[in-house]
């Protein structure tokens, strides 16, 4: 008696719930134990402990977290069999000994949850060795026990023929997690012990833990349990949790997803491809792309496949499911049998669809980066005609739009096969369900796809026409934000923005049509499932074929997943059609020219011969135009000569540098070069970064020779003043230095690199006199003594220092010799000379002229020791009392959630958000109807063929067809509804971006890279455009599907709410717990894009400079780290959703496999077989519907993040008022243009030192004022102040009696001119760039064009004033665009004209005729003149010196000059030295 009361189950359970009771007790007293000694004194002795093993705490951790979740897994069975035994005992009423059960299974639930709990906060992160004895012991007591159950229930079985399926179901899995919990018991303890024989010899080691960018992704060693479950994610969503994640937190991709892993493999096969000629195809592309990225493709195939045939798996088995239900069984326990095949089917077809996804994203990242590369290095190598054909903004677009689009194609690849897979099962299933029915199935189905046709190419069209429109809006953008500075100066702001909102609404023209035309596809395929099924159950009617309920089930659940494919077919035609227009744009630049290798034979440097040679060289910009550029080019240029080019402008002076560069392709002749070479642009180019960074440009940091060099640069004095010496960082452009500062880190730049050849381009004239001589002997006659230097210059007085002087004009060498010979010679060389001695006869009769210091001067010199004195303090009190900050700032990233104010504004832009309830309303009423529907094809429908139907024929698909309409368009208003708000909303958005930005002042685009702003114009606008309305939408639209489908299986069941709220309940949790990873992520692939663009933009505008150093391969490398950089997040991005998906796709199922063992539990009869199989119907859907809801919100939340930037942008602090109504000057302001300035202080930004320290002074009016001083000085300062640019911090600034800062911008800016520092032209006509306002007549631009000496070259183009100008107006010299601008204030003919360096870029010749020109125009003007040539403002009244942004000296020049020891004197005494030689050897000439 005694053995049989031990086999007795009963006694069983009583004595599990007491040793799980005392497991309770156990948890509780080792939690109280910690609570007390962990405060004490744990934290002396484990450095070395902490410290010593990254592997194997990750081990460790491993075997943690796999205990931590059993616990919980067993805590959740044993509550789902709780609850299962409470429904069935409910419904057959109850006993002691099912009480006892009862309470056994609910004291195992508390106390597994306890334990999980228990190690979740006290282990999981610990650095303790083991777990505690007591712990590991009751794990093997309950082995044990575990394994004397299973075999009491064996007994019991053979005994009495029956045993609980509920008692064996427990036993066994507490068998199974006891054996768990005792391998990771000892695992943990073993690894504990062979860590105590390592630690004496790890102790003491300083092995930080790594940061995630140095670290490999845990994917790349990831073992197969870790990849299906995605467990390798699990440590960047949990520290994304615990911090905001930051790039270097993300891991480095595994090898094979890098760039530098990727793009090999497809620069191979398309050089296999095109086999010799530089034409790449759309085709070869293709192939190169899936080439590279074949095992992913191919691996999610498999995946489709294996996700294909499960989810058919759930429509064949309804009707076997809804017979079993009405009482007919095929064998003993079918209803388990047909649970567990449709609980294993979801879960293979869960695994397989996240699997599917997350390999065709990452075959995407890695095409995209390849491809990225290839265009990045295209780039690097086209040739001047391409590039002409390409801007810069078009050439972005193939990075950041096609290049994303064709990565974001892998969705969409396996979609044309699986459609006709998925079609051919339906069918199967349909025949064997409806028999001859199908093939109206089959004919309505192809009905359906081929509408597509029509729609597919409307889209096709309007998305091409779309791309083309953006190309030239995002042209015009990046040509305005370059050059935006000109644009507020010359008050023009508003008329290019006028001229971005037509390019935007052409753009929103298609965009509309592009969003309808989708909308209509919208409406096409929701009505698709229902036109099919509407088809097939007429066909039924017709033919004859009886409807059961649990056929007309699985051919309902049959056509809802036929509707994916077929819903998806637009999309995918859609996408089909937009990769292959981005394969086309792609594949057309890839197939540009490059520069040809050929135009410069390389030799290597050899001791002596020529160093460049060139043998009658004819070289063409365009090689179809009959007139070459350059012709007959014969010289030679020995090692260590120094060569001067000199000429008129346009002569083809850096034309011929540019040949021997290579960068203008050869029509005939010969030109060698020798030896590695150096250039300087005329135009300076410097990166974005650190000032060391742009000198070293990329070589190692040699201290010696860095300081020889920044002494002949004069670049220290520069620094000193700078607040992070040359670790400042550059803005875009350069945009925080001067233009002679720029020029001399170019210089300081070529002088590091130690080449053989170094070739200048007039790099002296955008510096001051005094600069321009220092550099020219420190440089040239000093550190390159030893080297060939070949140098354009304006300047005459650097030319007898040549070896050979190349006289240029017209395209070809007029004369070539020495400085005497050539003098000697010929005619064009004397007409250069003589202007330069016109000038310097100036100067000598001026210095002739000036007597004894005169007391005026002496005041004004005692005044300016003064000054320095208090310029010395204030110095020191930048250096100490400021917070010193870099002018660009790392890009604003929000943080944290994204706050509801941001959808609140999105979903209210758009008519105040009044259309956003009826778009909810119509989705609403479209479930019901879609429900209703269905039930009532299940509910009029007879469960078998011996019962009679409730309603006649003609009526069941009456009442199916009204309802089904009804639905249709439902759907059509909503799909209308969401169009019109997300167009609305994303027009709304853009003007109030770019109203914001054209109003932000100078400093915003100073300190922040255009990148920024163009990626916001382009991707993030994109996103808005197309994507935003759609996914808000969706998810909206999800939930109420959700909601509809709880409903339906609450009827039949609404004891699921007892699963189903715990199970939403924790997938919330999981979605919060995910989000604030991935939200960061998605915010770091926000900011890490800009980068990319922003490098790709600086690299396309300096391609000749980094050629000509032989940089292309170091500007590869560091395009391929930020491409990784940016894929980083990207691919970590898509693993974390993934990571939720798999979780939350899994609680769906314990949802849905809960509702279907309930189903089949309760007795027959009790529910209506036909209601319940709907129920399974829609339940097939619920794992989808469920993860597709959190996928939808993730989505936005990630989406939402460019709604977010744009915002950004909308809230830029603005400009003061353009016009102030109250206080608008008279149109005649100003009369006299006399500027008065009083006690003026200026600084860049809060964080800025001073630039101006207290200028007081007076520009008299109608007077010509010239302003001197170093670089640096702040004479580009004062300009900008006088324009407001830069606002006064202290002080201000009177014309004609005005101050400046009370009236508006346009009325200020309007009423001056200028002829600024770098002369700017837009890409347009002749016309359009003299006179973008459209105020004047053909005649009087004609008249000003011959005024600025361009009426004949403009007359010879065949477009005369409609003649072309590229980007940057790169196909007219830097002189011409001076004449340019020369051009425009002869136009506008102010009362105060400002020249700001307005003639650096001219020979001495045309600078004469600019300055006699405006003497003849300007006669009554106040004109300031910035000049480096201090002849250019010894013609002025008054000369105004600064040093270090104070009034050095002011006084006319006459008096200035008469005092020795003043600045402007020794600065004219200098550059008379330095041109006495040339103007002595002029005098021997003529005698």
């Amino acid at each position: 008696m005694g053995g049989e009361f031990f086999l007795n189950p009963i006694f069983l359970r009583f004595f599990t719930a007491s040793l799980h009771l005392i497991l309770l007790f156990i948890v509780f007293i080792s939690w109280v134990f910690k609570k007390f000694t962990r405060g004490g004194g744990g934290g002396g002795g484990g450095g070395g402990y902490q410290k010593h093993n990254v592997r194997r705490r990750t081990g460790v951790v491993l075997c943690r977290k796999a205990s931590a979740f059993s616990c919980l897994g067993l805590s959740l069975f044993n509550l789902a069999l709780c609850l299962l035994n409470l429904f069935y005992w409910y419904r057959n009423g109850w006993s002691d000994e099912k009480i006892l059960t009862l309470s056994d299974l609910g004291v195992k639930t508390l106390s597994w949850f306890t334990l999980y709990l228990f190690l979740q906060i006290h282990f999981l992160n610990s650095n303790e060795p083991k777990y505690p004895l007591v712990l590991r012991l009751w794990w093997g007591f309950f082995f044990s026990v575990s394994c004397y159950c299973v075999v009491v229930d064996f007994i019991y079985y053979k005994k009495h023929r029956y045993s609980s399926t509920l008692f064996w179901l427990s036993d066994i899995v507490s068998l199974v997690m006891g054996a768990i919990f005792c391998c990771i018991g000892f695992l943990v303890e073993k690894e504990d012990a062979d860590t105590l024989l390592q630690e004496p010899l790890l102790n003491g080691t300083n092995d930080s833990p790594a940061k995630g960018e140095e670290t490999v992704t845990p994917y790349a060693n990831a073992g197969v349990l870790s990849l299906f479950t995605f467990s390798w994610m699990g440590p960047l969503i949990s520290l994304g949790h615990k911090k905001t994640l930051n790039l270097e937190d993300v891991p480095q991709l595994a090898f094979s997803d890098t760039v530098r892993g990727a793009y090999p493999l497809l620069d191979d096969k398309l050089e296999s491809y095109k086999g010799g000629s530089n034409k790449v195809t759309t085709l070869m592309l293709a192939k190169g792309l899936i080439f590279t990225t074949w095992r992913e493709i191919a691996l999610s195939a498999f995946y489709v496949l294996v996700y294909t045939f499960a989810s058919y798996v759930g429509p064949y088995l309804i009707d076997t499911f809804v017979q079993y239900l009405n009482g007919h069984r095929d064998f003993n326990h079918e209803g388990y049998v047909l649970v567990s095949v449709f609980f294993v089917a979801k879960l293979f077809e869960c695994l397989a669809q996240r699997h599917w996804f997350f390999k065709v994203q990452q075959a995407g990242y890695r095409a995209r980066a390849a491809l990225v590369a290839k265009i990045y290095n295209k780039g690097l190598t086209l040739s001047g005609q391409s590039r002409q054909g390409q801007t810069t903004g078009e050439i972005i677009n193939f990075m950041s739009v096609d290049a994303e689009r064709i990565g974001d194609f892998g969705w969409y690849i396996h979609d044309p096969w699986m459609v006709i897979l998925q079609v051919a099962l339906a069918l199967a299933i349909l025949y064997r369900d409806l028999g001859f029915a199908a093939i109206a199935a089959f004919a309505a189905t192809i009905l359906v796809m081929l509408a597509n046709v029509p729609l597919g190419k409307l889209q096709e069209r309007f998305q091409d026409k779309l791309m083309k429109s953006k190309d030239k809006r995002m042209k015009a953008t990046s040509e305005v934000l370059r050059n935006m500075r000109i644009l507020k100066l010359q008050a023009w702001e508003l008329k290019f923005l006028s001229k971005i909102l037509e390019f935007r609404n052409v753009e929103t023209g298609w965009l509309r049509k592009y969003l309808y035309t989708s909308a209509i596809t919208t409406f096409v395929f929701w009505g698709a499932p229902t036109f099919v099924s509407v088809v097939t159950f007429g066909a039924c009617m017709i033919m004859g074929i009886p409807l059961e309920s649990g056929k007309i089930l699985s051919a309902l659940a049959t056509f809802r997943i036929l509707q994916e494919p077929i819903y998806n077919l637009p999309d995918t035609i859609s996408m089909i059609v937009q990769t292959k227009v981005s394969l086309d744009r792609i594949a057309s630049f890839l197939s540009l020219d490059d520069l040809p290798p050929d135009v410069v034979e390389k030799l290597p440097a050899s001791g002596s011969g020529a160093a460049v040679e060139a043998v009658d060289g004819i070289f063409s910009w365009d090689l179809v135009s009959p007139s070459p550029t350059l012709k007959n080019i014969n010289f030679r240029v020995t090692r260590g000569m120094r060569v001067a080019i000199c000429g008129t402008v346009g002569s083809g002076k850096s034309s011929l540098l540019s040949c021997i560069l290579g960068e203008m392709p050869k029509v005939s002749g010969v030109i060698r070069l020798s030896g590695t070479k150096a250039y300087v642009a005329q135009t300076p180019w410097v990166q974005s970064g650190k000032i060391e960074e742009n000198i070293l440009f990329g070589k190692e940091m040699d201290r010696q020779r860095y300081n020889r060099v920044l002494e002949a640069c004069s670049l220290n004095k520069d620094l000193e003043i700078l607040s992070f010496g040359d670790q400042t960082v550059i803005g875009e452009r350069g945009i925080n230095l001067s233009g002679g500062q720029k020029q001399r880190i170019q210089i300081a730049r070529a002088l590091y690199q130690d080449a053989d050849i170094y070739l200048f381009d007039d790099p002296f004239s955008a510096v001051d006199a005094h600069t321009g001589s220092h550099l020219f002997n420190e440089c040239i006659l000093g550190l390159l003594d030893s080297k060939t230097v070949i140098y354009v210059t304006h300047q005459v007085e650097f030319l007898p220092a040549a070896d050979l002087i190349l006289v240029m004009k017209d395209g070809e060498i007029k004369q070539a010799g020495k400085y005497n010979d050539i003098l000697e010679a010929g005619s064009d060389f004397m007409e250069l000379v003589g202007a330069h001695e016109e000038a310097l006869s100036t100067l000598d009769s001026m210095n002739t002229a000036s007597g004894e210091e005169s007391s005026t001067s002496k005041s004004a010199n005692s005044a300016v020791q003064k000054n320095e004195s208090r310029d010395d303090g204030n110095e020191k009190a930048d250096g100490n009392g400021e917070r010193k900050e870099q002018l660009v700032q790392e890009e604003e990233r929000e943080k944290g959630n994204v706050g509801l104010s941001v959808y609140w504004k999105y979903i209210t832009t758009a008519y105040g958000g009044a259309l956003v309830p009826f778009a909810l309303l119509a989705q609403v009423l479209f479930q019901v109807l879609q429900i209703g529907s269905n039930y009532w094809m299940a509910w009029a429908t007879p469960v078998s063929k011996d019962m009679p139907p409730p309603v006649k024929g003609s009526t069941l698909i009456f009442v199916y067809v009204a309802l089904s309409v009804g639905s249709a368009f439902c759907i059509f208003g909503r799909a209308l509804l969401v169009v019109s708000i997300g167009f609305k909303t994303a027009n709304i958005l853009f003007n109030k971006m770019h109203m914001c930005i054209f109003r932000a002042p100078m400093s915003f685009f100073d300190s922040t890279p255009s990148g920024r702003i163009l990626s916001r114009a382009s991707t993030d606008q994109s996103t808005v455009d197309l994507n935003m309305a759609s996914i808000v939408g969706l998810f909206a639209f999800a939930i109420i599907q959700l909601l509809g489908i709880i409903a339906v299986m609450s009827q039949i069941a609404w004891q699921v709410f007892i699963i189903f709220i715990p199970v939403v309940a924790i997938c919330i949790w999981l979605q919060r717990y995910y989000i604030a990873a991935a939200r960061e992520l998605a915010r770091l692939c926000g900011v890490c894009k800009a980068p990319v663009i922003q490098l790709f933009s600086e690299t396309l505008s300096g391609s000749s400079t980094i050629r000509s150093f032989d940089q292309e391969s170091r500007f590869r490398d560091i395009s391929m780290t930020l491409i990784d950089g940016y894929s980083r997040p990207k691919f970590h991005t898509s693993g974390a959703m993934e990571w939720l998906c798999i979780r939350l796709d899994v609680l769906s199922l314990v949802t849905f496999a809960f509702s279907l063992i309930f189903l089949i539990s309760i007795p027959e009869g009790t529910i209506d077989p036909s209601v319940a199989g709907l129920a399974v119907t829609y339940g097939l859907n619920l794992n989808m519907l469920q993860s597709w809801v959190v996928w939808n919100l993730c989505t936005m939340e990630n989406r939402i993040i460019s709604v977010e930037r744009l915002l950004q942008y909308t809230s830029i602090p603005n400009e003061p008022p353009l016009v102030v109504e109250s206080n608008r000057p008279r149109s005649n302001w100003p009369i006299l243009g006399e500027v008065r300035i009083q006690d003026l202080q200026v600084q860049y930004g809060p964080h800025m030192p001073f630039v101006l320290r207290g200028l007081t002074c007076t520009f008299f009016g109608g007077k010509r004022t010239g302003i001197v001083g170093r670089t640096g000085s702040g004479k580009s300062t004062l300009i900008q102040t006088l324009f407001r640019i830069v606002e006064p911090t202290i002080g201000q600034i009177l014309i004609d009696g005005v101050n400046i800062s009370s009236i508006g911008l346009h009325d200020l800016r309007s009423r001056l001119s200028i002829i600024p520092q770098d002369p700017t032209m837009f890409e347009g006509t002749v016309r359009t760039n003299l006179d973008p306002l459209e105020e004047h007549t053909d005649e009087q631009i004609w008249e000003v064009l011959d005024k600025c000496q361009l009426g004949d070259e403009v007359r010879k183009k065949p477009g005369k004033l409609d003649s072309a100008v590229s980007e940057n107006g790169e196909n007219w010299s830097v002189g011409q665009r001076q004449l340019v601008c020369l051009g425009r204030v002869l136009l506008k003919k102010s009362r105060v004209l400002v020249l700001d360096e307005a003639t650096a870029s001219v020979d001495t010749a045309t600078d004469n005729l600019i300055q006699q020109t405006l003497n003849h125009h300007f006669t009554d003007s106040t004109v300031i003149t910035i000049a480096h040539r201090i002849t250019s403002v010894l013609n002025s009244d008054m000369v105004l010196v600064l040093d270090n942004g104070l009034v050095e000296e002011y006084d006319t020049p006459e008096k200035l000059l008469e005092d020795k020891s003043s600045s402007f004197s020794k600065l004219v005494a200098e550059y008379s030295m330095r041109s006495s030689s040339s103007f002595e050897n002029l005098s021997n000439a003529r005698v």
